[in-house]
């Protein structure tokens, strides 16, 4: 199907890069950034949406071409995933003169759910409670999928939501944990205070997500970034290892949703699944307008 040329002498936004099909353009416009990629707001000519434009500079593992290549193959396993709770890719190419990886996905119209619940600071548990089931259904399918897909840096930067209708997906699958196995985990990861005591020790399971979730709902309840009692990622790591409980969790006031996020927090052997979460108590009542479509917990 022929595309379009935007006219770039017009009013219309020009693009600062297309992608080798010519399918897909990047405005300069940057949606955010972390320790590996940067993420621009771009447009699909063919199918007329708005899309992300996902970079990895590749110099960063200019001394490590397995890591590349496992990148790839990571890249080309997130693209088989369909879950409506999970941010789809589109796309990815190698840009050699570049020197960049570029993978397109989905965007979400209210960005990331840490911004999205801080500037909207009156919600009900209610709708805590749905935000809360979607990101169980999305780990639910990545952790029930063959092979495995464990997050690794699940926090509420890279959950994003659609606004408008309330919808929840989980970004940013498979870099993080990429990239976080041969580096520094504080430097990749940066998100120290939402990983498993497990996981820095490197011998862990697709738990070390749920985990993470705990902590997740305990920002969405508190909109407090736990243990930022401390002011380093050492102290963190301390109390981290020794179970010590952010001082957030003792402003939760509701008794249901501390027993809950306790139970995301357990020790491995004690802590749930994804599926077994998606049946507890905490959740009845809460019903999605996709509770009887394929993706649902009987």
């Amino acid at each position: 199907m022929p595309i379009v040329k935007p006219d770039q002498s017009g009013d219309s936004e020009p693009f600062v890069e297309i992608d080798p099909t010519g399918r897909y353009g990047r405005y300069p416009e940057l949606l955010g950034s972390g320790a590996v990629k940067k993420v621009y707001r771009a447009f699909d000519q063919e199918e007329g949406i708005e899309v992300a434009w996902n970079q990895v500079k590749l110099r960063n593992f200019s001394d490590d071409p397995a890591m590349v290549d496992r990148l790839y193959s990571e890249v080309r396993l997130l693209r088989s995933l369909t879950n409506k709770n999970i941010i789809a890719l589109y796309n990815f190419w190698r840009d050699d003169e570049r020197g960049t990886l570029n993978f397109i996905t989905e965007v979400c119209t209210s960005g990331n759910l840490r911004n999205y619940r801080k500037k909207h600071r009156h919600v009900s548990m209610k709708a805590l409670k749905k935000w809360s089931k979607q990101i169980l259904k999305g780990l639910n399918y990545m952790h029930t999928h063959e092979p495995c897909i464990i997050h690794r840096d699940l926090n509420c930067s890279n959950i994003f939501v659609n606004g408008n209708t309330g919808q929840v997906k989980i970004g940013d699958l498979g870099l993080a944990a990429i990239v976080g196995k041969n580096h520094s985990a504080h430097s990749i990861l940066g998100t120290p205070e939402f990983m498993a005591p497990e996981l820095y020790d490197e011998d862990y399971t697709e738990l070390v997500d749920i985990y993470s979730f705990g902590m997740c709902v305990l920002e969405m309840v508190t909109m407090e970034i736990p243990y930022s009692e401390c002011d380093n990622v050492a102290r963190i790591y301390k109390k981290v290892s020794s179970g010590v409980r952010p001082e957030a969790l003792n402003k939760v006031r509701d008794q249901e949703v501390k027993v809950f996020i306790e139970r995301c927090l357990a020790q491995p052997r004690a802590r749930p699944s994804a599926a077994q979460l998606l049946r507890d108590p905490f959740f009845d009542g809460i019903v999605d307008d996709d509770e009887n479509d394929n993706n649902s917990i009987s």
